[in-house]
């Protein structure tokens, strides 16, 4: 038994010095020479660390400029000047969730009806459900929602036909079985 011991014992060793020599790095001498190379280099003083240069502050007074985060009253009202027909987008109106996705990208996928309102579920390309009503915006072109039928969804879009210029388009998603 003990020489089936030793045999096991040597076998094992064996294997162990096998092993642990398949993972030798043989980058390790190129690492050695490396930091043979970086003592080598003379001790000298440090180069000096650079001056940051001061930026001089801004103060900001509240009663002598306009608040940055919200948009300027003149320029809204100089975009709807410039607007012949008077349709143009709100740009104060915050923008809702499904404004981030294209119509054609949308699904109709059913209708909700609740406490006599109407409601469209919608799903968006990455498969989030969304449930919108009449007056909710969609699309890339501020689509409004004007009726939600059992079978389709109709809405208005507001799309720019040149700088300044908008006009006024119908649009409709049909439900998908």
């Amino acid at each position: 038994m003990s020489l089936r011991l030793a045999l096991r014992w040597r076998l094992f060793s064996l294997l162990i010095l096998m092993l642990t020599s398949a993972c030798a790095d043989p980058g390790l001498s190129e690492l050695a020479s490396y930091a043979k190379r970086v003592r080598a280099r003379p001790a000298g003083p440090l180069e000096p660390v650079p001056e940051i240069a001061l930026v001089a502050p801004f103060p900001y007074l509240r009663h002598e400029r306009r608040d940055p985060f919200v948009m300027d009253e003149q320029a809204v009202e100089v975009t709807q000047r410039r607007n012949s027909s008077g349709i143009s987008p709100n740009p104060l109106r915050p923008k809702e969730p499904l404004e981030a996705f294209s119509l054609d990208s949308l699904r109709m996928v059913g209708t909700l009806e609740q406490s006599q309102m109407r409601w469209a579920l919608m799903m968006t390309p990455d498969g989030m459900l969304h449930r919108v009503r009449p007056g909710n915006y969609l699309g890339r072109n501020n689509g409004k929602i004007i009726r939600i039928d059992p079978t389709e969804m109709l809405l208005t879009e507001i799309v720019e036909k040149g700088p300044g210029e908008w006009d006024q388009r119908q649009a409709s998603i049909a439900l998908k079985q």
